[in-house]
């Protein structure tokens, strides 16, 4: 049985090889004339020096924690210091998978603008997979990794001794999850900065195109939906898989802490997560090669047929997988009161694809245009700024009933058929097909970018429109992609939940406790300041770029004639100035919380660390997963509506058509703008702290218990 755990790094060899073979061919496509090669020269030069200077402070970050991690955990023979090498691997893996994205994502950029000059079928062939290379590059990591620690521990260091493993393992999931919140909140400050500036100066104010060479700030705008969209939601998918992975290995400990059924020692709760995942990737590597369009077609079915097949075929790949390794005579795993059968851990990860899928098309009805939610915002913004932001908010807040509905009865679901193990296998099941999760998302900003380059270049107007086409499938790809990364939050964080509880020794959290509420009222109070400190960053940068846009066409004469060029490096410093210096503390709030609750609590009595901790991480997952819906489902429907007006304009119920430039569009433009923090830096960073907070709970639960 330990044999099969090899599946897992050679599926994460097979993946990079994939990801290399793919990354290959988008270099050699053609990258079109000059002037195209110079602006995707200028994306990808700012682009990969944010990365740096990111990761310089990172890596200080990086130092100072695993030190603290090495020296808190040395002395005691049920943990070990090679915690802090976990950490530092996990973070080093989430920083390579998201170069490797960005390089190959600003190489596609301008290749698919040149393919876009041909037809509608090449372009996405191109921009598809320059985001494959991303998803790829992300899950072959995660499996290597884990896969490759899990042998090294289990192996040699600590032979036989598989709950001292897997406690050292969960530090690569605090090291993946780290890196993510950083470079969510970084990145999603970045580009919001930078869309901010460009929107209302450029748009409104001056009433320029999208993505009009004459504007100061697009180039910045261009490179942000790198760093957000790509880097960011790479860190934030990567950590998502592994926590996810950590999650049904911690859990599955606990299947040999209570009894096996059979007479043999078994193994599989622990290792079948790494085998499951394994056979994720040859379903995502699989469902790549089937993403083809038409002239004329619809690029979201191509997308749809890709990611849904992957799903379908991975549902009953996960069948054999656990009648193959699950004992015959079922297992009492926890959270269960009668054996799980083979076939009942099947069921569970099956309800976590489902759940994951329902998301994903509820976020779509709510993020998409000529559905009911969008079009009620356009209609609204025929009457202005403030109708357009209340109609808005109100989708946002309409749009939390169903998913969380969908996810309740997944966790009641997968509880009822294997417990809490169900419900971390059914997180993992959600999130088995990350890899061509992550393309169909990463596939987005390319093509966004791809229409930057063609208007910048002053291409054909048909190759703007096929690139708009490819760019408007790729918003509500993004908005699905943040459901299933909202969705897999929620119940990924309680399998870490539960695995805190099991690791911290403590039954159950009862909240008639004083210092239990204590913690559900400081957790429910977290994601509004952590939303608070990323929204007011996106605000205090936007305002300097604003500034800096309006100085550029006051000052530089002939700019708005198109008789003098942009300083489009001013734009980018800022942007990128601003993120490294605001990302710092949100990141620290999301760590220093449950380090000083957790330890904090057992000033007050013996136990009452872990309990008052346990209120905190059930307060910030509850809060948390509903503002982070509320908000990127608010931001995907503005950023739709907007859109709506573009091309040959919205048409309202009274039969008016309101075109581009109208005064409704502006106020759409205002409404995306208030947008974008809320679906880009806020939204899909409070996922991250979700999860981030229950990985360092359990990380320090050895410590405090």
């Amino acid at each position: 049985m330990q044999n099969i755990v090899y599946a897992a790094p050679v599926a994460g060899v097979l993946a990079l090889l994939f990801a290399f073979t793919k990354a290959n061919w988008v270099r050699r496509q053609d990258a079109g004339d000059s002037t195209m090669q110079d602006i995707a020269a200028r994306i990808q030069e700012g682009a990969m020096a944010f990365l740096k200077a990111e990761y310089r402070v990172l890596t200080v970050f990086v130092v100072i924690v695993a030190g603290l991690l090495a020296v808190a955990n040395m002395g005691d023979a049920a943990r070990s210091p090679l915690i802090a090498f976990s950490f530092v691997m996990g973070a080093a893996a989430s920083a390579i998978a998201g170069w490797a994205g960005m390089k190959v994502a600003t190489d596609a950029n301008v290749r698919t603008t040149s393919a876009a000059r041909t037809g509608l079928p090449p372009a996405l062939q191109v921009a598809f997979s320059g985001g494959a290379v991303m998803g790829m590059t992300v899950v072959g990591l995660a499996v290597i990794g884990l896969g490759g620690l899990y042998l090294a521990y289990s192996g040699s260091l600590f032979p036989g001794d598989l709950a001292k493993t897997i406690n050292v393992l969960t530090g690569f999931s605090m090291g993946a999850s780290s890196i993510a919140l950083f470079a969510r909140v970084g990145g999603g400050i970045y580009t919001k900065a930078a869309d901010v500036g460009a929107d209302l100066v450029g748009k409104v104010e001056s009433g320029l195109p999208e993505d009009d060479p004459r504007n100061p700030a697009v180039i910045a705008d261009n490179v942000g939906d790198n760093v957000g969209d790509v880097a960011g939601m790479g860190a934030d998918l990567f950590e998502s898989y592994v926590g996810a992975i950590i999650g049904a290995m911690v859990l599955g400990l606990g299947y040999d802490v209570v009894q096996s059924t059979g007479a043999d020692r078994n193994i599989a709760p622990i290792l079948m997560p790494l085998v499951i995942a394994a056979a994720g990737i040859i379903c995502s590597m699989a469902g790549t090669l089937v993403v083809r369009t038409k002239e004329g077609g619809n690029p979201q079915h191509a997308l749809d047929t890709g990611a849904f097949g992957a799903a379908a075929v991975m549902a009953a790949a996960t069948f054999g997988i656990a009648q193959a390794m699950w004992p015959a005579q079922g297992a009492l795993v926890l959270g269960s009161t009668n054996p799980v059968l083979w076939w009942e851990v099947g069921v569970a990860t099956v309800i976590g694809l489902g759940t994951g899928v329902a998301v994903g098309l509820i976020t779509s009805y709510y993020c998409s245009m000529e559905k009911p939610p969008v079009d009620s915002i356009a209609e609204q913004s025929k009457t202005g700024y403030a109708t357009n932001i209340i109609a808005g908010l109100g989708v946002g807040m309409e749009s939390t009933a169903l998913p969380i509905i969908v996810i309740a009865a997944g966790v009641v679901g997968a509880a009822s058929v294997a417990g809490l193990y169900g419900v971390a296998v059914a997180a993992l099941g959600m999130l088995s097909t990350t890899g061509i999760q992550l393309a169909v998302d990463a596939y987005g900003p390319i093509a966004d970018n791809a229409g930057g380059i063609a208007e910048m270049s002053h291409q054909d107007p048909a190759v703007r429109e096929r690139t708009d086409k490819l760019d408007a499938v790729g918003n509500t790809t993004a908005a699905i992609g943040k459901g299933f990364a909202i969705g897999s939050a929620a119940m990924t964080a309680l399998a870490l939940f539960a695995a805190f509880a099991q690791t911290a020794g403590i039954q159950g959290i009862d909240i008639s406790k004083p210092i239990v509420m204590a913690g559900l009222f400081v957790g429910g109070m977290l994601p509004f300041l952590f939303s608070s400190m990323a929204m007011s960053a996106v605000g205090d940068a936007a305002m300097e770029m604003i500034e800096e846009v309006r100085r550029q066409f006051r000052e530089i004469d002939g700019l708005l004639e198109g008789r003098a060029k942009p300083d489009t490096a001013r734009c980018v410093e800022i942007s990128t100035r601003a993120s490294i210096r605001r990302m710092i503390a949100p990141g620290a709030l999301a760590i220093v919380t449950p380090v000083v609750v957790g330890f904090g609590g057992n000033v007050f009595g013996p136990g009452m660390g872990p309990e008052a901790l346990g209120g905190l991480l059930a307060g910030v997952t509850v809060s948390g997963v509903l503002m982070a819906i509320f908000m990127s489902n608010a931001g995907g429907a503005w950023d739709n509506a907007k859109k709506s007006f573009e091309g040959g304009g919205y048409k309202m119920k009274d039969g008016a058509v309101h075109k581009k430039g109208s005064e409704a569009h502006n106020a759409a433009v205002v409404g995306d703008t208030v947008g974008d923090p809320f679906k880009d830096t806020a939204g899909p960073s409070l996922n991250i702290l979700v999860k981030l907070m229950s990985v360092v709970a359990l990380v320090i639960a050895p410590l405090i218990a």
